[in-house]
């Protein structure tokens, strides 16, 4: 198809400004995201102070760029109150958002927007490297693909570094690609350079290089005899060059500072400290680079929490709880999460292939080889939380796909009509979800109405809804309602205006949620309505589906939904887990502030409600400990540890019976 480069621009740009409208539209709706605030707040702090060390979970590229529209900005700062780095940046951004900004989102929209540029950098690229390998006509299909893709679109704008993962990704695969091609020292530069801003963005970014030995594998393997030596030397040595640039790049984002905070200030833990989770191995490989300062303190202490977190994070797939991460995860994520039309689209594009009607080798190479590299390490990282974590893999199809409709095409008329069918069928499945593009599943496993039963987090519910909440309790003012919502208390609903009772939830006291008043005490049974975020009702926080305080409701059928991931349920419905565990949590708070008879107190109410809750008995044991009422203790921790035993599978009991037996063990 021969296309004028007037009409090629004037599509691209239509294609670019449709994107922008919708990841305007969506994120212009969507209250804050779990992570957002912490990342806000971390990267407004690294223009204003240079303080690297408030979220060092992840690099500063993404958050200094979303945090640029500010800096003309007089703000309240929070005081620094010398707490854990993750306590302090969430609850301090918490609090600098709602002080500066309160419902109105106008800096949430605006950082948003900056972040957005993220995404328009993606599909340009999508399209540039498209062009260059396929051809102008696979360039807008690719382009096509990636606008109305559901899982871009949900990431796009959000203060993440998701979108701007993928965009470094897809662009230093691109720009090793024009090295290899035509060898020339500016090409090598820029591919070094772009590599240094992908290891700037995420710690993913050091995902590239196992793809950069693979390549250099392929382009050595498929030289022509006689001069493979030649290019394995050349491909090594760029291979360095690539690591020196890119490493220099990282250091530039970080000040070419070692330390992590600025002068006067440490990390809340110091890395030697923050390490020893991890294997012997692991933990003298990063206390060695970190004596010898090759990378910034701030990085590695990054690279470390990855590690730490991968260790324990529990797992929700296909209405399953587990303890632990699984390897087929996210090919059940691509399974459910990618629109049928494109599904079906790879599956051409692989026939394509290997019948060589897409004929182009190393282009295929350099899409395939990082493709199967980013997806075995995913499938093996036991990080298992969502779609976003693989995005990159929905780039990198948009271009193979779009150079192989092409191929296909040229050869029959059958395969364009084919082809075009199925990129209308991805199209109308996206904006059959939109604007909850979050929430999106295709109709082969029964849609966004039940993604919820077979995936959770950000795969549906990345705590987005409150301000549609806000809307259906405007629309019920006269509604009393109780909510388990899932990012509580990192995103407060009352700053939304939500006035609903809060409901226990997993992760209430994880930020020493004490300084927040905590869960309201939930009675034992509740008339009226009850709202319960996807997440929450999953259970996708708790290492074990009996810990979960809403499996009840699983088997419910809702009253309504809201934007597929908070689900409204009105009746009389027994609630004694749930109003144990809001006692035990507040039992927690007590002694946290050194009320050891109030806790005791409430410790008490909530066995007395449900005594076969694992948490409150050990709350309890904890508050009779704390009140010298020993025998009380052993009473308590017995049966805990008894009802861990009996409720718990095998690989969550490690997360309570040590600890328990050790509680048991002092008591001797």
């Amino acid at each position: 198809m021969n296309l004028s480069k007037r009409w090629v621009w004037i599509a691209v740009v239509t294609l670019l400004v449709l994107q922008a409208a919708q990841f305007i539209f969506i994120v212009h709706r969507e209250s804050l995201t779990w992570d957002e605030d912490d990342h806000m707040f971390a990267g407004y702090m690294m223009w204003k102070n240079a303080d690297f060390g408030l979220n060092p979970e992840h690099p500063p590229l993404a958050k200094l760029l979303a945090t640029l529209p500010l800096l003309g900005e007089k703000m309240w700062i929070p005081p620094y109150q010398h707490r854990d780095f993750k306590i302090e940046a969430y609850q301090d951004g918490r609090q600098w958002l709602a002080r500066n900004d309160g419902d109105s989102q106008r800096l949430v929209f605006r950082m948003r927007m900056a972040a957005g540029l993220l995404a328009i950098g993606l599909t340009l690229v999508v399209f540039f490297a498209a062009r260059e390998w396929f051809g102008t006509t696979a360039a807008l299909i690719a382009l096509l693909l990636a606008v109305f893709d559901p899982n871009l679109l949900a990431h796009s704008a959000l203060v993440t570094t998701d979108m701007g993962v993928t965009l470094f990704f897809l662009a230093s695969i691109y720009a090793f690609y024009r090295y290899v091609k035509q060898p020339t020292i500016p090409r090598l530069i820029l591919a070094g350079v772009v590599a240094g801003l992908l290891l700037a963005t995420k710690h993913s970014g050091i995902l590239f290089a196992p793809m950069l030995v693979a390549l250099i594998a392929y382009e050595v393997l498929t030289a022509a005899k006689g001069t493979r030596s030649r290019v394995a030397l050349r491909l090594t040595g760029a291979f360095a060059v690539i690591v020196v640039l890119g490493v220099v790049v990282l250091w530039a984002f970080y000040g070419f500072r070692y330390a992590a905070r600025p002068a006067g200030l440490a990390l809340s833990t110091p890395l030697a400290d923050y390490v020893k989770p991890l294997a012997p191995f692991e933990q003298s490989a990063v206390l060695g680079i970190a004596h010898l300062h090759l990378l910034p303190e701030s990085y590695l202490m990054g690279l470390v929490d990855v590690k730490r977190m991968a260790q324990f994070y529990p797992t929700f797939i296909l209405g399953r709880q587990l303890a632990h991460g699984v390897w087929w995860y996210f090919p059940i994520v691509i399974a459910v999460k990618t629109t049928l039309g494109l599904l079906a689209l790879v599956l051409i594009s692989f026939f394509a292939i290997l019948t060589r009607r897409l004929n182009k080798p190393r282009e295929v190479a350099f899409i395939l080889i990082p493709w199967f590299v980013y997806l075995a390490i995913a499938m093996l990282s036991g990080m298992n939380i969502g779609s976003r974590h693989i995005l990159p893999l929905y780039a990198l199809a948009a271009i193979l796909v779009g150079g192989s409709v092409v191929a296909l095409s040229a050869k029959s008329k059958t395969w364009a009509w084919v082809c075009g069918v199925l990129i209308a069928a991805h199209i109308v499945s996206a904006l059959a979800v939109f604007p909850n593009d979050m929430a999106y599943a295709n109709e082969a496993w029964g849609g966004p109405q039940n993604l919820h039963n077979l995936l959770s987090d950000a795969n549906v519910d990345w705590a987005q809804q409150l301000i549609s909440v806000k809307k259906w309790q405007d629309a019920h003012p006269n509604e009393e309602c109780w909510f388990a919502y899932f990012a509580y208390p990192e995103v407060d609903t009352a700053t939304y205006g939500i006035r609903c009772h809060h409901l226990p939830n997993a992760t209430t006291l994880w930020q020493g949620t004490y300084a927040w008043g905590g869960p309201d005490l939930t009675p034992p049974v509740i008339h009226g309505a009850v709202l319960i975020s996807a997440g929450e009702l999953s259970g996708c926080e708790w290492a074990s589906e009996a810990l979960n305080p809403y499996r009840s409701f699983q088997s419910l059928k809702p009253d309504e939904s809201i934007d597929y991931a908070v689900f409204v349920y009105r009746g009389t419905f027994d609630m004694r887990y749930a109003a144990a565990l809001s006692r035990e949590q507040r039992a927690i708070m007590a002694l946290e502030v050194n009320k050891p008879q109030e806790a005791l107190t409430l410790a008490r109410d909530a066995v007395a409600i449900d005594p076969n809750v694992i948490d409150a008995q050990t709350s309890l044991g904890d508050a009779a400990v704390a009140n010298n009422q020993k025998g009380e203790a052993r009473t308590a921790y017995t049966a805990a540890l008894n009802l861990a035993k009996q409720q718990l599978e095998p690989d969550a009991q490690p997360s309570f019976v040590p600890d328990l037996e050790a509680k048991l063990k002092k008591l001797e």
